[in-house]
């Protein structure tokens, strides 16, 4: 896959095309990343009375679903910078040790 978690990444086809955002998860098996904030659908869910804590709360949830990685392009990310440390600047006294 030519995207990763973390990418930064435009839709180029669909009904979100030109949208951009983040890759929230990569899902390398079946060709899928879910982008945030892009192919938003609406999940009903049922008031559950099981789990650790009792009941569970039922209703409309809005969240993101998988979109085909055909259909994003990675884009430049200016807020990623390089992260390798500094070269520290050799320099030698007049002795010629270093510090």
């Amino acid at each position: 896959m030519h995207v990763k978690k973390g990418d930064l990444v435009q839709v180029i086809a669909g009904k979100d095309k030109g949208a951009k955002g983040r890759v929230i998860l990569s899902i390398p098996r079946e060709d899928r990343v879910v982008v945030e904030g892009v192919n938003m659908v609406k999940k009903h869910s049922k008031v559950t009375h099981q789990g650790p804590r009792g009941a569970k709360e039922g209703g409309v949830q809005t969240m993101e679903a998988p979109i085909h990685v055909s259909n994003v392009k990675k884009l430049k990310d200016e807020a990623k910078k390089d992260d390798k440390p500094a070269k520290k600047a050799a320099k030698a006294d007049e002795s010629g040790e270093d510090n």
